[in-house]
């Protein structure tokens, strides 16, 4: 049986002790976040307007969805709005990639934050460990690449078939990847219960 709280030698202690210089890192993925937050607010805020008339607020929108080679929209039209819309989505997943990150990561690998007794602690924080959040990531990263192949397939028409292609082709790559990383995590899990037993 271990002692309960064993001091380290200097060394060890000091290696260890290097894990916080990963603090500044998840700092400054919330940096990052709060820019996102704006973004959000920002597209937003000009959705809003060019629903409501704005002008302005209308040819920054046509701006933002706009595809190279292609003719601006000359009104507000479903389209644009499902584009404007997806585009807030992908905002939205993002920022959910860099929660996962930041909590996920912290706790692996910097310190634990012992939120067992909080009412809001993330479900997926229990049982987080390295090869949880990496499965995680994957099904974040398919999730934001499916929006920009949907954003694609909307504007088909002003897309080259080799841009669409490659574009599918990395989709599907990301599929796989997971699915790898997912098959390799179970493999895992299995051998290391059987070790158990």
């Amino acid at each position: 049986m271990t002692e309960p709280n064993k001091k380290l030698r200097p060394l060890p202690a000091f290696i260890f002790m290097s894990r916080w210089l990963q603090l500044p890192l998840y700092l400054g993925l919330i940096l990052a976040q709060c820019v996102y937050v704006f973004h959000f607010w920002v597209e937003l805020k000009d959705l809003i307007g060019a629903a409501l008339g704005n002008e302005a607020a209308l040819q920054h929108i046509f701006q933002a969805v706009a595809v190279p080679g292609a003719a601006l929209p000359e009104k507000l039209n479903e389209t644009t709005i499902m584009l404007v819309v997806l585009g807030l989505i992908d905002v939205v997943m993002i920022s959910n990639l860099l929660v996962m990150v930041i909590i996920g990561g912290y706790e692996t690998f910097v310190s634990r934050m012992n939120l067992e007794s909080h009412p809001d602690q993330p479900e997926w924080l229990s049982h987080v460990n390295a090869s949880v959040l990496k499965t995680k990531l994957a099904m974040a990263i398919i999730g934001i690449s499916s929006i920009h192949l949907l954003k694609t397939f909307i504007n088909a028409a002003s897309y080259k078939t080799e841009v669409i292609a490659a574009q599918t082709v990395i989709h599907v790559v990301f599929l796989l990847s997971a699915l790898a990383i997912a098959y390799t995590d179970r493999i895992t899990t299995m051998t290391h219960n059987e070790s158990k037993h």
